[in-house]
């Protein structure tokens, strides 16, 4: 007879009571239904998929962006004997394969994947022939452009939940305002009774605003991490400098601090991070890179150095503390020179016109079927991955493309046994095939390269056919397999597209991205400036209203009014203006247009400055501390 949920509860995951929210969320996919579960960092989400998992029949998928969650939720599960497991770029080859049997044999009850691996076709071509009971996304706010962290590929899950026939789907977030939880909704159709929202509020954490200088600031973080109670204790910073200068600043006055951040290579952040979960003390300066899936109960404090982008980032970030539910301490240092920064990292993500005729042109001109790489496209226009992609993903919804699948360019393999051993175990038809496979491949000292379009013309065989023999002959041990070069297809679906129309739409939808994130910004200066109660402040901005002031913020034990210091940009000089005619005449074919130089100038890197390794150049980031747009207002006419 099978467990209920309640007996799972306290046999598999120790638990004697479920948290609020989790049995309704779990019910309700129990009975075949999707949900949304909107609940605050740290409030058990988690369980919500793990727990249906183990009394479903067949895969839980979950994809989730943060692959620290996906290694400390997949430990702590195969400790507590259940099958799950991870596919991520640090898993190795033979474990690797060891999941793929699990997937193929219904052993596997729970896999973690990235979003990017749903463009892998090997991956693919295996998910299609697996039962999944139930698809977990985490992260959800991704999908929507009203979130703060929109992600393209997230738009595409909900296509690929209808094609593998996903029984039913769980969205997760932490951060939802009610227009972004709409939006969840209407993608994944979930219907309104099915959302879940257990409420923002967490009363064991004490917020603090304390507005100051730039020339305050160190010394006011040092006497706050001295006055808090002792703990484990997080310094959140903008840039990856800041991180090793504060870190620095920390161990010369003899507190344990060291830096993280996406700088350092993978097994320094690594050691840093597993260093920090061991102890029960010890501060980390990082940029938001740290902390994305960490689940350590006992932090202590959370100190914003810098200002925080969003909202959405605060509070995600602040919920990283008192998981255990003791009091914890979260406090900001609120100074106004930090807004220059961000809002010029929000102009830095736009792409120019240029760039974008470029890019559009490029691929109208592409023929009936094509394909493309994602980062040659990017090197070619001058334009972010990320952005390369939201726009073939937004020609998708407009309905200008229709994609045709990822796929790989090309394959390299080895033969585990004699390539005549191999085909003996086949008719006579596959057995010749295989044959001509192999032959087609051309032989080097280690592996042998295949190029399966090629091989596809040579053998008149269609591709996918090719493709799927070499991830048989994997799955069964015979092949070592590797592929590279992963490439988008697409098919144009409007001939008649028009490219000035196209070109317009879109400089008019990356504008809107950028006015929403500068106010995601404003946003984030009102909550300073507010003299009200921060809690209350924070819970409105996501549909949430307290019945009273929570009494123990800044606000509500200080009763005074924090003023922020308006920014006073300051004036370019003639010097400067000279610099950045001298620069316009070096002719940088990577600053040939008014927005590279100003990313250079601004200190922003992008994919043509760092191919012709600019960020190098004496002159990166000497106008850091001026507004993009009055630098950009500078350059244009030259």
């Amino acid at each position: 007879m099978q467990p209920t949920a309640a007996q799972l509860l306290q046999s598999r995951f120790g638990f004697s009571t479920f948290r609020p929210g989790q049995q309704q969320v779990i019910d309700c996919l129990l009975a075949g239904r999707s949900s949304l579960a909107v609940f605050p960092t740290g409030g058990g989400k988690s369980l919500c998929y793990q727990l249906p998992a183990l009394l479903l029949d067949g895969l839980t998928l979950v994809i989730s962006p943060l692959i620290a969650l996906m290694k400390d939720q997949v430990d702590v599960l195969q400790r507590g004997g259940v099958a799950a497991a991870r596919l991520d770029s640090s898993v190795a080859y033979d474990e690797v394969q060891g999941i793929y049997r699990g997937m193929a044999d219904g052993s596997l009850k729970i896999l973690y994947i990235a979003p990017e691996r749903l463009a892998n076709e090997r991956f693919l071509q295996r998910l299609r022939r697996v039962s999944i009971a139930l698809l977990a996304v985490d992260e959800a706010h991704c999908i929507s452009e009203w979130g703060h962290n929109f992600r393209p590929d997230y738009l595409k899950i909900a296509r690929l939940a209808a094609e593998l026939r996903v029984g039913r789907v769980l969205a997760l977030t932490a951060t939802a305002t009610p227009q972004v939880a709409d939006d969840i909704r209407r993608v994944f159709s979930i219907a309104d009774a099915d959302q879940v929202i257990t409420g923002f509020h967490r009363p064991n954490l004490l917020l603090k605003i304390i507005p100051c200088t730039a020339q305050q600031r160190s010394q006011l973080l040092l006497q706050r991490l001295q006055s808090l109670p002792p703990g484990p204790s997080i310094v959140y910073v903008t840039l990856q400098r800041t991180a090793e200068e504060v870190s620095a600043l920390l161990c010369r006055e003899g507190l344990r601090a060291q830096a993280y951040h996406a700088g350092l290579k993978n097994e320094q952040r690594s050691a840093v991070q597993d260093a920090f979960m061991r102890g029960d003390s010890g501060i980390i300066v990082a940029t938001i890179a740290f902390g994305m899936g960490i689940d350590k109960a006992d932090i202590r404090t959370i100190i914003h150095y810098n200002l925080p982008k969003t909202i959405e980032n605060y509070m995600q970030e602040i919920g990283r503390a008192g998981r255990d539910g003791n009091r914890s301490y979260c406090e900001m240092l609120a100074c106004a020179d930090d807004c220059t920064v961000l809002a010029n990292f929000t102009y830095g993500d736009t792409p120019s016109r240029e760039a974008l005729h470029g890019l559009i042109t490029h691929l109208l001109s592409q023929g009936q079927q094509f394909n493309v790489s994602r980062y040659e496209l990017s090197a070619l226009y001058d334009i972010r991955p990320l952005v390369v992609a939201t726009v073939l993903t937004y020609l998708e919804l407009n309905g200008t493309l229709e994609a045709t699948g990822p796929f790989y360019e090309g394959y390299k393999f080895q033969c585990n046994r004699p390539q005549q051993a191999i085909c003996a175990d086949y008719s006579e038809e596959r057995a010749s095939f295989l044959a001509a496979l192999f032959a087609s491949a051309k032989p080097g000292r280690v592996w042998n390269h295949l190029l399966p379009a090629e091989a596809a013309l040579t053998l008149q065989q269609p591709r996918e056919r090719i493709t799927a023999a070499l991830t048989y002959l994997e799955e069964r041990g015979d092949l070592t397999l590797q592929s590279a070069g992963l490439r988008y297809g697409y098919r144009l679906a409007q001939r008649s597209a028009d490219p000035a129309g196209l070109i317009a739409s879109m400089v008019e939808a990356f504008s809107h991205q950028e006015v929403q994130s500068l106010q995601r910004l404003d946003g984030v200066l009102a909550l300073i400036r507010d003299s009200g109660c921060v809690v209350r402040h924070l819970l409105r901005y996501f549909g949430e209203e307290l019945a009273e002031d929570c009494g123990q913020c800044s606000s509500c034990r200080e009763q005074t009014t924090r003023p922020l210091a308006a920014v006073t940009p300051p004036e370019l000089s003639s010097e400067e203006l000279t610099l950045i005619r001298q620069l316009q005449a070096e002719q940088h074919s990577a600053l040939e247009h008014p927005r590279q130089l100003t990313r250079f100038l601004c200190g922003i890197t992008s994919p043509a400055a760092s191919k012709a390794r600019l960020t190098r150049h004496p002159r990166f980031g000497c106008l850091a501390g001026f507004p993009f747009a009055e630098v950009l207002a500078q350059v244009a006419p030259l």
